[in-house]
C-alpha cells in the first residue's frame, strides 16, 4: 500500500492522489476481482478533467472492458484506439487480483500518465491520476479543431454517444460534423442526421460543434476526379451535393466543383480543400482565391507538403494548414487556431483563415520571426537578418524539430526527453535577401508514405515503430508560415508556377478524357477554368521573368 502511495503522488498530496480502501475479509475478501473507481485530474488543479485510460496486464497486453466507451468504435477491430477507453468524470471497472498498469492522458496536450498497481490484496481501489499539461494552450488562445468527421454504420443513440464521449475526452475544442452523400451507401451515415440546432445542442464546456457539408466529384466511385473540398458553417446544403456518376450513380460530370463554392462563400461558410493534393480542380480554385485552407492527413496520408502546400506559397499565395480526420476519430488529426478573445466557432474559423494555425497529431509546435507569430507578414526594403524561435514539445518521440524556409530544411534539432516529454528548440538569426516564407515542422513518418484510407476498416495504420502516436499512427506537425515580402513584393518562383501549369494542363486532359457531358458546351465551361487559371498563371511568369523574379 506504501509503494501504491508512493506512485501517485507525484505533484499533488498523497491522500488527493490515490486513495486504497480495503474490503474485509471473509467472502469479500476472497473475491476473484477487485473494484477499481478512476478519476483523472489536473496536476495543477486538482479538478476532474476528461481523458482516456488503459489497463495492462503483467505481460503488457490491453485489459478489455466491453461495457465502457472505447476510443475504436467505427475503426477495425485491431486498432490501438480499441484498447484506449474514455472518461468523462469517474469509471469503476473490475480487475483480476494480480499486478496490472494503468495508463491515462488527456488529449494530445498532456504527459502520459503510468501506474503500477498490485491488486492481490485489495478488493477495492480509489484513485485520483493526476494529468500533467504540456503547454498552456487554452490560455494562450490556441483550440484545437477537426475540420473533417463523418460518422457511418452507428444507430443514433450511439453516435449520441460517441459525440459526447470521443471529442470532449480528445480535447477537441471545435468539431465539424459534415454531410455527404454517395448512392446505395449514404443511409447509413449518420452523421448526415445532425442539423446545426442539434449539433448545438451537443456542445458542452469542452467541445464546441460546427456543421459542415463535403461537396465532392469522381469519375468512378473510389477514384480520382474534380476533388473533394469541405464547406464548413453553410447556412443550407449546396446542391448537387456530390457530382460525377462514380457518386450518383447517375448523371454527367458537370457542373464543376467551383459552381458550388461559389454558392458556398455567398453564404460566408470557411472553404477547406480535402486530401492535399488529391483532385484535379484543386490548383485553379487555390489560384482564384476561391479556398480559405487547406487539409492534409484528413482521412489518410495522401502525398506530403511538396505537392501542394510548398507549390502554393511558392508563388506567394497565403495558405492556411488544416487537418481532420474524415471517417471516425480515428487519429488525433488537429488543427489549432489562435483565437482573439472569447473561443467560438466562428471566432476558430477567423483564426483558421487568418493562418494563424498549426496542424497536429501530437507534437506541439510555436513559430515566431521578429514578433510575428503564424500567419504574419514581415516586409523587408533590404537584406538583414531576422530572428526566429521555434519550439516543439511532446508526448512522444518527434524525431527533430525542423526550420522549413521556401520548402527547404535548413535548421533542425534533435529531440531530447525532458522528464515525461521530448522537446527541441531552435533559435537563430536568419539572414534573409529575398521574399521568403517559413514555417517548422517535425520530421519523420506521414510524409510521403502510403495513403492510409480509414475505408474498408481493414486498411492498415501509417508507422510501425518509433515515432507513433498512441494511435499507432505516424507522428507530424506543421505551423503554417510567418511570411517575408521583400519590397512590398510575396514570393514568386517560376520554376513552382511552371509545375502547377503542368498539373493543369493533366487536368485538363483528364477531364477530356473521362468526362461525360451532356453537350460541348457543358465540357467546355468545365474546361475553361483550367485555361482561365493557365492563361492567368503564365502572364505572372511573364511579369515576374522580366523583372528577375526568382526561379531556383
Amino acid at each position: 500500500m506504501n509503494e501504491l502511495r508512493r506512485c501517485g503522488s507525484q505533484g499533488l498530496g498523497i491522500g488527493t492522489v490515490l486513495i486504497a480502501l480495503i474490503g474485509f475479509l471473509g467472502m469479500e475478501g476472497n473475491a476473484a476481482e477487485a473494484r477499481l473507481s478512476l478519476e483523472l485530474v489536473d496536476h495543477d488543479s486538482a479538478k476532474t478533467i476528461p481523458g482516456y485510460f488503459r489497463v495492462l496486464d503483467r505481460e503488457g497486453k490491453p485489459i478489455l472492458f466491453p461495457d465502457l466507451d472505447s476510443r475504436g468504435v467505427g475503426l477495425r477491430q485491431n486498432h490501438p484506439a480499441r484498447h484506449w477507453y474514455a472518461i468523462q468524470e469517474k469509471a469503476v471497472i473490475k480487475l483480476p487480483k494480480s499486478e496490472v498498469y494503468l495508463e491515462a492522458f488527456s488529449g494530445i496536450n498532456s504527459e502520459l500518465s503510468r501506474r503500477k498497481l498490485d491488486l492481490r490484496f485489495f478488493n477495492r481501489l480509489s484513485i485520483r491520476m493526476p494529468i500533467r499539461e504540456l503547454l498552456p494552450l487554452r490560455q494562450e488562445g490556441w483550440h484545437a479543431g477537426n475540420t473533417h468527421l463523418h460518422l457511418k454504420g452507428l444507430k443514433r443513440d450511439a453516435a449520441d454517444r460517441y459525440l459526447r464521449t470521443v471529442p470532449t475526452s480528445d480535447r477537441l475544442d471545435i468539431l465539424f460534423v459534415s454531410y455527404l452523400e454517395r448512392a446505395s451507401d449514404d443511409h447509413s451515415y449518420i452523421s448526415n442526421e445532425y442539423p446545426r440546432p442539434e449539433l448545438d445542442a451537443l456542445s458542452n464546456d469542452v467541445t464546441r460543434f460546427g456543421n459542415g457539408q463535403e461537396h465532392r466529384h469522381n469519375f468512378a466511385p473510389w477514384g480520382e476526379g474534380y476533388g473533394h473540398v469541405m464547406f464548413l458553417e453553410v447556412d443550407e446544403l449546396v446542391k448537387p451535393v456530390s457530382l460525377g456518376k462514380g457518386l450518383t450513380g447517375s448523371g454527367f460530370d458537370s457542373p464543376a466543383l467551383k459552381n458550388g463554392i461559389e454558392r458556398a462563400r455567398a453564404q460566408g461558410a470557411t472553404i477547406v480543400w480535402c486530401h492535399n493534393g488529391l483532385g484535379l480542380e484543386g490548383v485553379p480554385n487555390w489560384l482564384a482565391g476561391r479556398i480559405h485552407a487547406q487539409n492534409i492527413f484528413d482521412g489518410g496520408s495522401q502525398g506530403d507538403y511538396s505537392d501542394t502546400f510548398y507549390k502554393y506559397l511558392n508563388i506567394g499565395l497565403s495558405v492556411p494548414f488544416s487537418t481532420g480526420t474524415d471517417w471516425f476519430i480515428y487519429d488525433f488529426s488537429r488543427v489549432y487556431a489562435a483565437v482573439e478573445g472569447s473561443p467560438s466557432v466562428d471566432s476558430w474559423l477567423s483564426g483558421l483563415q487568418a493562418g494563424r494555425s498549426f496542424i497536429t497529431n501530437g507534437p506541439l509546435l510555436h513559430l515566431q520571426v521578429e514578433e510575428l507569430s503564424l500567419g504574419g507578414r514581415l516586409n523587408l526594403d533590404r537584406g538583414r537578418a531576422v530572428s526566429v524561435v521555434s519550439r516543439a514539445v511532446g508526448r512522444g518521440n518527434f524525431g527533430e524539430l525542423e526550420l522549413v524556409r521556401n520548402g527547404k530544411v535548413i535548421k533542425s534539432v534533435v529531440a531530447k526527453a525532458v522528464g515525461n516529454r521530448f522537446e527541441a528548440i531552435i533559435e537563430s538569426r536568419l539572414l534573409i535577401g529575398e521574399a521568403s516564407w517559413i514555417a517548422a515542422r517535425v520530421s519523420g513518418g506521414g510524409l510521403g508514405m502510403e495513403g492510409n484510407v480509414i475505408v474498408p476498416p481493414s486498411t492498415p495504420i501509417r508507422g510501425t515503430s518509433q515515432g507513433v502516436n498512441e494511435m499507432g499512427e505516424a507522428l507530424f506537425a506543421h505551423t503554417s508560415p510567418i511570411y517575408v515580402d521583400f519590397k512590398g513584393k510575396p514570393r514568386f518562383d517560376v520554376l513552382a508556377a511552371e509545375e502547377l501549369i503542368a498539373e493543369m494542363e493533366v487536368g485538363r486532359d483528364q477531364v477530356l478524357a473521362k468526362g461525360l457531358f451532356q453537350s460541348i458546351a457543358e465540357r467546355d465551361q468545365v474546361l475553361s477554368l483550367y485555361q482561365e487559371s493557365i492563361e492567368a498563371l503564365r502572364e505572372r511568369i511573364a511579369v515576374h521573368s522580366s523583372a528577375g523574379a526568382t526561379k531556383r
